[in-house]
């Protein structure tokens, strides 16, 4: 078993993102997970990330808050314990519309080695 403590999750800056505070829960560290890494993203009202796309499929959940997903002009609002899965290539874009701090877990494949 890999533990980290959440007092030692490192933060991390997510390209594309406003407004987020990202913090790496598990992942890019010795005894971690091998195929993905899982972020917890804090994003303040106003804040989001996109439009933009990965050559990877990703997974938002929502813990606290809500966040509006928009992908092909759909708007799908997240509440907490909502999930969704972004395709790979799918572009998304991301917004919390609301006066409340949204917290979403992120589960990421690693990038692919050149």
């Amino acid at each position: 078993m890999h533990l980290k403590r959440f007092k030692d999750a490192q933060p991390y800056e997510a390209p594309n993102h406003f407004g987020c505070h990202g913090l790496r829960l598990q992942g890019f560290e010795e005894g971690g997970p091998t195929n993905q890494w899982i972020g917890l993203s804090q994003f303040l009202p106003g804040g989001g990330a996109g439009p933009d796309s990965t050559p990877f499929e990703k997974v938002y959940v929502v813990l606290d808050g809500e966040m509006t997903v928009i992908v092909d002009g759909v708007e799908t609002t997240l509440g907490p314990m909502d999930s969704c899965t972004i395709a790979p290539g799918e572009v998304r874009k991301i917004e919390n519309r609301s006066n409340h701090t949204c917290k979403m877990l992120v589960v990421i494949p690693y990038p692919l080695e050149s």
